[in-house]
């Protein structure tokens, strides 16, 4: 067996209460907005010898955040929250690597659904973890 190096943290449709975009009186409005994130860790901490939070990547304080994040006004696109929500997750450094989607339903006569999808690799997160603490 290899031996594990990397591991991630996965949340998947997440509805998020939240609003976004404009919409005419004859568009197809969404209901719902799903979240699927998904999170690169070191496997140090998902590897732990003591069964005890400390040891381990407590998300629930971010999870916190993105529900903040989603409720805290209108956004014209689903990018602009996407945005935001990255720069949550690199504010915690554990977090080596970031892949969202956010995708809303229906888009068309009742039906369909759109996603937006945003990947960061470990040099991407770091760069944006670095812009966000030394803004030009």
């Amino acid at each position: 067996m290899k031996p594990t190096n990397s591991a991630v943290i996965e949340l998947r449709d997440l509805h998020l209460r939240t609003d976004i975009g404009t919409y005419g009186p004859l568009d197809t409005r969404p209901d719902i907005h799903f979240l699927d994130l998904t999170l690169g860790i070191s496997s140090h901490r998902v590897l732990i010898a003591k069964d005890e939070m400390v040891n381990v990547f407590d998300y629930d304080p971010l999870m916190a955040e993105i529900d903040r994040l989603a409720e805290d006004g209108h956004y014209e696109t689903q990018e602009r929250l996407m945005t935001r929500i990255a720069q949550a997750c690199v504010a915690y450094t554990d977090i080596l690597s970031i892949d969202i989607r956010l995708r809303k339903a229906p888009v068309r006569r009742g039906n369909g659904v759109l996603g937006v999808r945003l990947s960061l690799n470990e040099a991407a997160t770091q760069n944006l973890r670095h812009s966000l603490q030394n803004p030009i």
